[in-house]
């Protein structure tokens, strides 16, 4: 059951990054840059996006000890003088990668619940198909709460670039050159603190869709 799980992980995390990693190419050339396209981006096959260690050892190895699933891929380029909106496109191209993970979960679970009751069905997934609306559940609520953090450079700090002062985005813009460095650094030094908070917003979510989907 173990290596089942960790291939049905690997197979969950590779088609919700690249279309994770898809959409933010997708709307940065809606809204008028073309870079992610010249680059190969603009593309649904996982080879142009994943990245060995945060797409694949990284969640991999967290499913292996039970912390809360979470990771990343390759950076979508986009090109900010490109996009219309200003900030607020650059907001947009960053939030439509965590938001797909999102929906992702939002419909898998809907699926679950034509199936049965997915609380019990996820409590203790006793079938092939059960542990696959598990996971891609579980995941893509991580990825989506990780994601959405307001850190630089996850995508959630996009949002804080719109809202901002300048001196805030000056502040925010050294901090970005040390890239996924900086989040490695951060997620040790509070990696409790940042499980908690995951956990708490995976919950949350799980809680509106069981609202949602009538099952109190």
């Amino acid at each position: 059951m173990d290596i089942l799980y960790i291939v049905i992980v690997i197979a969950v995390i590779l088609f919700s990054m690249t279309l994770h990693e898809a959409m933010h190419a997708f709307t940065g050339y809606w809204l008028g840059d073309d870079t992610a396209k010249l680059q190969g981006r603009l593309t649904l096959n996982p080879i142009k996006h994943i990245d060995p260690f945060l797409t694949l050892l990284l969640p991999i190895m967290l499913a292996l000890i039970g912390a809360p699933i979470f990771g990343g891929a390759k950076p979508v380029p986009f090109n900010p003088d490109r996009v219309r909106f200003g900030e607020w496109g650059a907001a947009l191209i960053a939030v439509a990668g965590p938001l797909t993970n999102l929906l992702i979960a939002f419909v898998v679970f809907g699926v679950a619940t034509l199936i049965g009751d997915p609380i019990d069905l996820f409590s203790s997934p006793d079938s092939i198909l059960g542990l696959v609306l598990y996971v891609m559940v579980v995941v893509n609520l991580g990825f989506f709460a990780f994601n959405i953090l307001p850190i630089p450079p996850l995508d959630g700090s996009r949002v804080v670039y719109a809202l901002a002062p300048e001196f805030v985005r000056r502040g925010m813009e050294a901090i970005e050159r040390f890239g996924i460095i900086f989040v490695f650094l951060i997620v040790f030094m509070a990696s409790s603190q940042i499980g908690a908070l995951m956990s708490a917003m995976i919950q949350f979510f799980l809680g509106i869709f069981t609202a949602v989907f009538g099952l109190f």
